[in-house]
């Protein structure tokens, strides 16, 4: 018990510094990972798939954050609030990047050189235009 008190108070403390926090959630995906193979019934291909479904689990989370948000259903009426739709996007990315350590163990070094081409990409051709 004490050791998890002391891990979580490393944790916060890591997630105070900027400069850290990007390794607080690298070691948090690593830790979710592990957590998640450990209690697994299913192996190889199948553990596979079921992390790429839940990530549209999660994704469709979202969309009925917002349908309860803009109060779109009759039924339900205003069932959610931005902050649930907030918590819902963040586990997407969660669940996006641990399907992403699923598939290499070189996710972090995956993730972000995707995010350099992307942005690259992106900003290269908001440069190119003339307005």
């Amino acid at each position: 018990m004490a050791d998890r008190a002391a891990e979580e108070t490393e944790d916060a403390e890591v997630a105070a510094d900027p400069e850290h926090a990007d390794d607080l959630v690298w070691d948090s995906i690593d830790r979710l990972y592990t957590w998640l193979d450990s209690h697994q019934a299913l192996t190889g291909r199948e553990l596979l798939l079921t992390r790429m479904l839940k990530l549209s689990e999660e994704v469709g989370e979202v969309a009925q954050a917002v349908i309860g948000v803009t109060g779109q259903n009759p039924r339900k009426g205003t069932s959610h609030t931005w902050d649930d739709v907030r918590s819902e996007l963040c586990d997407v990315v969660v669940t996006a990047l641990v399907a992403l350590r699923t598939l290499t163990p070189d996710a972090r070094e995956t993730f972000t050189a995707h995010l350099a081409d992307v942005t690259e990409r992106s900003l290269a051709s908001t440069r190119t235009r003339t307005p």
